[in-house]
């Protein structure tokens, strides 16, 4: 065990890691954060921040000589960043866990090698795969195989003419086409993980996107019991299999006709987490400094279902919104993560409702979403 008062370590500056800071330092730890922005909302609020690039070594070196354990907050850090720092010092999740899950191709090969059902695929490295891919994985979904997130690096392609050419747009890097499926539901689950294999699992949850990017989180998830045995069980089985000691999310797929598939895997706390800070006894982030600490697992535990509702930089357009709108809620929690610059689409905070039940906290959430909305194109309006 690593006592309080041990600094620990983290690789990125954004709202994951100031979560994780903010956790860690309510344990009694100092935070170290490596990051290459000025004011993150990690750096911002840890105890020490090294300005440098991920694969800067003189940056690297100062957190391992001042921190006893490492994490990271997004799996686009470098492998080799964290492999380097595993030399010196415990590094949770490890380098192979991340290679993993970064690399859409690698988890996909992985994912099907364990038995777990994705979607029908191809690994795409050169023009003459699109022209060699099965024709039932049109309509599909070209997926870059590294970099992709929030919706990024992703096309919707019709026809294998038009794959070809978003294939060459993106100078050719390779890439996955996913068969594009009627997806009925999207679900998530944080599973967490310790280094001597003690496992526990949040609720499954269910997920709506607008654009790519998380829009809606209602805990628990509206589905039946099976299906919810069936994520847990996978999701344990994919902890297991790569070995993994940290928080991991599993996202999943629910066909319209029940079928279960596993979307993707992020290897650290996620977006569709976020409704743990306040609705359950222990957050995602707070396990995520246990499991670096070596302390026990907390209760994953709901206290009341849970709605979580993104807030994007495009609320801000005509100014800071008026957060009374949320505030004004007994039930309603606000997070707000720091950033200097609002631009649309950017994750600038997030609210949480409580409720009795999942419709009930559904209605009060959408209802001050739809408030926040209407004042946003109000102001735009007025200065147009």
């Amino acid at each position: 065990m690593i006592p309080p008062g041990s600094w620990l370590g983290l690789l990125g500056g954004g709202q994951l890691g100031r979560m994780f800071a903010m956790a860690a330092q309510s344990l009694g730890y100092r935070v170290m954060v490596l990051d290459p922005g000025t004011d993150s909302p990690a750096g911002s609020v840890a105890d020490a921040h090294i300005q440098a690039d991920y694969l800067d070594e003189a940056g690297l070196g100062r957190l391992a000589e001042g921190c006893l354990a490492i994490t990271t907050e997004f799996e686009n850090v470098p492998a080799a960043s964290l492999a380097a720092l595993a030399s010196r010092r415990p590094v949770r999740p490890g380098a192979d866990s991340v290679a993993v899950a970064q690399d859409r191709i690698r988890e996909k090969v992985f994912l099907s090698g364990i038995g777990i059902a994705v979607a029908p695929y191809a690994v795409i490295r050169s023009a003459g795969d699109i022209k060699a891919t099965d024709p039932a994985l049109f309509p599909g979904i070209l997926k870059r195989s590294w970099l992709g997130y929030d919706g990024k690096g992703q096309a919707r392609v019709s026809t294998p003419d038009k794959a070809l050419r978003i294939f060459r747009e993106w100078a050719e890097e390779p890439c996955v086409l996913e068969q594009a499926l009627a997806i009925g539901r999207e679900l998530s689950i944080i599973v967490c993980r310790g280094g001597d294999g003690a496992t526990v699992t949040y609720p499954v949850v269910e997920n709506s996107h607008i654009g790519g990017i998380l829009d809606i989180t209602i805990a628990p998830a509206r589905i039946t019991p099976e299906l919810h045995r069936r994520a847990v069980d996978w999701s344990l089985r994919i902890a297991d299999e790569l070995g993994y000691c940290g928080v991991l999310c599993v996202e999943f797929f629910v066909l319209e006709e029940g079928t279960l598939l596993v979307n993707e895997i992020a290897p650290r706390p996620h977006n569709s987490g976020h409704y743990t800070l306040d609705a359950c006894v222990t957050s995602q982030f707070e396990q995520q400094a246990r499991i670096l600490a070596d302390l026990p697992l907390g209760n994953c535990s709901l206290h009341c279902p849970a709605v979580m509702v993104n807030l994007l930089g495009d609320l801000w357009a005509a100014g800071e919104p008026r957060w009374e709108k949320v505030l004004r809620h007994s039930r309603a929690k606000l997070h707000l993560y720091g950033k200097r610059e609002a631009r649309p689409g950017r994750k600038m905070g997030h609210f949480t409702v409580l409720g009795e039940d999942s419709q009930t906290a559904l209605e009060l959430a959408q209802s001050i979403q739809q408030e926040l909305v209407a004042d946003s194109l109000a102001g735009r309006a007025n200065q147009s």
